[in-house]
């Protein structure tokens, strides 16, 4: 499977305004460690393994290239 390994600060500005307050409740803050697959699920790196918390609704693909330049791996 593929992913956009991002930091938690990017992924709060990524995401839409009603998924934020849902993400940070999930205990993501600006340096946690994410990646989101294209399917749009996201993890998160905890205690030394990858947890889903959750996923993205919308053009998350296109959204996650124009935001970082990543691409997928």
């Amino acid at each position: 499977m593929k992913f956009v390994e991002i930091t938690g600060a990017v992924l709060l500005k990524l995401a839409d305004s009603e998924q934020v307050p849902e993400l940070i409740a999930a205990g993501i803050h600006d340096h946690s460690r994410v990646r989101v697959n294209r399917q749009g699920d996201i993890e998160v790196f905890e205690n030394g393994s990858w947890g889903v918390i959750g996923g993205l609704l919308g053009d998350f693909d296109a959204r996650i290239q124009k935001l970082t330049g990543l691409d997928w791996s």
